[in-house]
């Protein structure tokens, strides 16, 4: 009787004195716990037959609650069953016009609206993938971004007619079926969508239509930068489109929560965790168009809008905005995002009230996450003993200035110690697979990192530079390579720098991105070599910039060099150059800004520094 009474006494006292030697042993354990939930839940959905699609768990929500809204958009209200047959009826002309057959694949070029929700309905009900284009794309770049899906049509919304008449030429070369959200097209080869889905019947469409996708299948495309080139076509299957949609379940959202999407919807926040996740959880969405500081907390009040979504971006904004006596007159309860600093984390608290703030590293393409599941301000997540086990990761030792991972006289890679910023890279296994880009065999391998830890082994290799604490916080810390982030993009430089080239008077190109204080992430910066005997030709620049890159990924500094500094492997310098930054004080090199009223690149002078610094200038 005694040895029980100490055994009891024993487990009683155990989970005491974990949570006194580690206060976050619960939590973790939570955490696990939930991950392994949303990994046994989507297992069963896989065996289901036919298979349980994010599409199937709509068509549920449209019986169980026709009437409930789905979506808010404009002061006008969707229920589920509204979307159910507008969606019905776009994949039915789609099916007739386009002649779509399950495993095809239709570009989605638009913005955010509830047409964008009801194609993307209408395409999973036929079988299709969808590869969701960034509106802010243009000529080049769209073209490369159609192809790389090989996709069989593309739709397009009214104001982004211009952009699809620059490469039509090249679609019709490749047979594309192309629409236009319009009543009718005056244009030859670009025929009108919207006359025919009012003409399209709203029934039901049978599952037979789409009953060889299973959770391996391709859900949709999504595009990133990545750390090289044009951007690359994530590859998002079923499954993955499930563990996305699990995210908001992960962090305590309800069924009777309100979400305010105001993010691009050709994201993966956007439109995995935020659209996905609240079919998962049959709520409301309330969309915006656009992210609007000052529209932001009128449209959570007018909507009891609850959970919201940010990038390190929205939060600064929201604290720039004016102090008003209604800051704290809301009902929003969580925040769900990615990329706030410390500081305005903190502002944001004192000012707009208890929110939590569920902050999260994760990459479109990539295998791995954390998750701040405890709200220690500042960090992405925690090293996890239990989901290190499920996920297997590392930091390592990585050489800024050779671009490449440290490693020992085996040839194996350095572990970082701890309290040490590491490059993260993942064993790529069963559970943690990583698809790569459609289309593009080549970049897919570049992010494989081989003999890691031993000879043979494979890891993704994430190019983001993170560190983990003595109390095993995690903190996201930098990128490395080829891309820097402004504006909530990710700007791949080799793009830009081969976007110069293409000007008489630009020999070479080296591109980065620059830090400007209280600013989120890194604006562009490009130091280049003249053709010799040609002058800079700044107008000329501007234009070429304007017309082949969007707003975020042009230059705003410009640096005049004789020659470019490369290093033993001939890999361009940036991290020198990024440190300098375009202080004229520090630079010695001609410099110079993009004006955008003046439209053109000016000389830079210390003024006008002292103007950019003190946040006169709108960057």
């Amino acid at each position: 009787m005694y040895i029980l009474f100490t055994l009891l006494a024993s487990v009683a006292i155990l989970p005491l004195l974990l949570c006194s030697f580690c206060p976050c042993f619960v939590p973790d354990v939570l955490y696990i716990v939930k991950c392994i939930g949303r990994g046994i839940r989507i297992r069963s959905y896989a065996k289901k037959k036919p298979f349980y699609s994010t599409l199937e768990k709509f068509l549920e929500a449209v019986q169980k609650q026709p009437d409930k809204p789905f979506i808010v958009f404009e002061n006008k209200t969707y229920s589920y069953l509204d979307a159910d047959k507008q969606s019905n009826k776009v994949a039915s002309a789609l099916q007739k016009h386009a002649g779509l057959k399950e495993g095809d694949t239709v570009a989605m070029f638009l913005g955010n609206e509830p047409d964008f929700i009801w194609i993307w309905l209408a395409l999973a009900k036929l079988g299709c993938a969808a590869a969701l284009l960034n509106y802010n794309i243009r000529s080049k770049s769209l073209l490369h971004c159609f192809s790389c899906c090989g996709a069989q049509a593309l739709i397009a919304a009214p104001e982004l007619k211009g952009a699809v008449e620059d490469v039509l030429a090249s679609l019709q070369e490749q047979n594309v079926s192309v629409f236009i959200l319009s009543e009718e097209s005056t244009t030859p080869g670009i025929e009108s969508l919207n006359d025919k889905i009012h003409q399209a019947s709203d029934k039901p469409l049978p599952q037979s239509l789409r009953s060889n996708v299973t959770i391996k299948s391709t859900a949709v495309y999504i595009y990133t930068s990545g750390t090289t080139g044009l951007p690359k076509a994530a590859v998002i299957t079923q499954e993955r489109l499930w563990a996305g949609a699990s995210f908001l379940r992960i962090n305590a959202v309800l069924s009777q929560d309100v979400v305010y999407i105001n993010l691009p919807l050709y994201h993966s926040a956007g439109f995995m965790i935020g659209l996905m996740g609240s079919i998962d959880m049959g709520i409301t969405v309330v969309l915006r168009r656009k992210f609007s500081a000052s529209q932001f907390w009128d449209d959570c009040r007018k909507h009891n809008v609850t959970v919201i979504q940010y990038i390190g971006e929205v939060l600064r904004y929201l604290c720039n905005v004016p102090k008003q006596d209604s800051d704290r007159d809301h009902k929003v309860r969580i925040a769900i995002g990615n990329g706030v600093r410390v500081e305005v984390w903190k502002e944001f608290l004192n000012r707009f009230g208890d929110i939590q703030v569920c902050e999260f590293y994760a990459a479109t393409e990539g295998n791995i996450g954390f998750l701040n599941y405890v709200g220690k301000i500042g960090a992405v997540g925690r090293a996890n003993y239990f989901h290190k086990k499920l996920f297997p990761y590392a930091l390592i030792q990585y050489d800024t200035e050779r671009e490449e991972p440290v490693r020992d006289s085996r040839g194996l890679c350095v572990p970082a110690p701890k309290g040490e910023t590491g490059l993260l890279v993942t064993k790529i296994t069963k559970v943690a697979p990583f698809i790569g880009y459609a289309g593009n065999p080549q970049q897919t391998d570049k992010k494989k990192l081989r003999d890691v830890f031993e000879k043979g082994d494979l890891y993704f290799n994430s190019g983001d530079l993170l560190k983990i604490d003595h109390d095993n916080f995690v903190y996201f810390q930098d990128r490395i390579g080829d891309t820097f982030r402004w504006k909530g993009e990710n700007v791949a430089t080799t793009e830009v720098a081969d976007i110069l080239t293409m000007i008489d008077c630009i020999e070479e190109a080296n591109v980065y991105g620059v830090t400007v204080p209280d600013h989120e992430g890194r604006i562009g910066m490009a130091a280049v070599k003249l053709v010799e005997a040609k002058q800079l030709e700044c107008d000329q620049i501007y234009n070429h910039a304007a017309s082949y890159l969007p707003s975020y990924a042009r230059p705003r500094f410009l640096r005049i060099q004789n020659s470019l500094e490369i290093t033993g492997t001939f890999k361009q310098m940036k991290v020198k150059l990024a440190e300098e930054g375009f202080d004229p004080a520090v630079v010695q090199d001609p410099l110079y800004f993009l004006d955008e009223n003046e439209k053109t690149y000016v000389p830079m002078t210390q003024e006008m520094y002292n103007v950019i610094i003190s946040k006169h200038v709108k960057l």
